[in-house]
C-alpha cells in the first residue's frame, strides 16, 4: 500500500521550502504569486499557499488543501482564487505535472512585457530552448476559469509558459522541478535583458541548443538543481517544516 501520509508531508515541506527561496530570491510581490502540488492520494485536488500570508513566512502546515472544484478541503485561511484559476487548470490538463510554479518576479514580469520567448543565449537558457510558450492574451488578474484553461491549453506539454505582461508559469513532476525551472527560467530573463541592454547577444545555434537542452533540460536534472537550495533552507529555516 502507497504511504500517502508520509508523501503528502514531504510535498507539503518541499512546497513550503520553494516559497521560502522565493522569498530569498525576491520573488514575492504583496499577495501574487503561488506554487502548487498535487495530493498524492486525492489527485484531484492539489496543495497551495493561502492568501495573505507571506511566501518567507510559509509553514507545511500552513497550506490549503483544495479541488478542482474550488473548494477548500483542508485549512482555515482564504484562497487566492487567482491560483485556484490557473492551478486547477493546469493540473486538469496535465496529469503528468505534480507541481507548477508562478509568481511576479522582477526579470520574467519585465520580459514577459516584450511578447518574445527566451532566446538560448546561455547553457542555462538552453534548458527552455522549443521547450516554452508564449501566452500573449493579457487581459487583467486571472479570475476566470476558463482563462486558466487557455493558459493550460498554450503550455501544452512544455515546462514553462510566459504569461505576457505578467510572469512566468513553470510545471514539474516534483515541487523540486518545477521551483527549479522558475528560478532558473527568472535568472535566464535576466541575463537577457542585461545582455541586450549591452550590445548584440550571439545566441547559441539551435543544434547546440537542442543538444543542450537534453542534458540539462530534463525532470532528473531539475529536481537535482534544486537539492542544494532544498538543503541550505531546511538547515537555516526548519520552522518551515512545522
Amino acid at each position: 500500500m502507497p504511504d500517502f501520509t508520509s508523501e503528502r508531508l514531504a510535498r507539503q515541506q518541499r512546497l513550503a521550502a520553494a516559497f521560502r527561496l522565493f522569498a530569498r530570491f525576491g520573488f514575492d510581490e504583496g499577495v501574487a504569486g503561488h506554487i502548487t502540488v498535487r495530493d498524492p492520494e486525492h489527485l484531484d485536488r492539489f496543495w497551495v499557499n493561502p492568501l495573505g500570508v507571506h511566501f518567507a513566512h510559509v509553514r507545511a502546515s500552513d497550506l490549503l488543501c483544495v479541488d478542482h472544484d474550488g473548494k477548500v478541503v483542508h485549512g482555515e485561511r482564504p484562497l487566492n482564487r487567482a491560483a485556484f484559476a490557473i492551478h486547477a487548470a493546469v493540473h486538469k490538463a496535465r496529469p503528468d505535472v505534480i507541481a507548477a510554479a508562478h509568481a511576479h518576479s522582477p526579470s520574467g514580469k519585465a520580459w514577459s512585457s516584450l511578447h518574445r520567448p527566451l532566446d538560448p543565449l546561455t547553457q542555462d537558457a538552453c534548458a527552455f530552448f522549443e521547450d516554452q510558450a508564449l501566452f500573449g492574451d493579457f487581459s487583467g488578474v486571472v479570475n476566470a476559469t476558463d482563462e486558466g484553461a487557455r493558459i493550460a491549453d498554450c503550455l501544452g506539454g512544455r515546462k514553462a509558459v510566459i504569461l505576457a505582461n505578467h510572469g512566468l508559469l513553470t510545471v514539474g513532476r516534483t515541487v523540486d522541478e518545477a521551483a527549479w525551472w522558475f528560478i532558473s527560467m527568472e535568472r535566464s530573463c535576466e541575463a537577457q535583458l542585461r545582455a541586450e541592454a549591452a550590445g548584440t547577444p550571439r545566441p547559441i545555434p539551435a543544434e547546440i541548443a537542442r543538444l543542450t537542452r537534453g542534458q540539462i533540460g530534463t525532470s532528473p536534472v531539475g529536481w537535482l538543481s534544486f537539492q542544494p537550495l532544498w538543503e541550505k533552507i531546511r538547515r537555516e529555516e526548519p520552522d518551515l517544516l512545522e
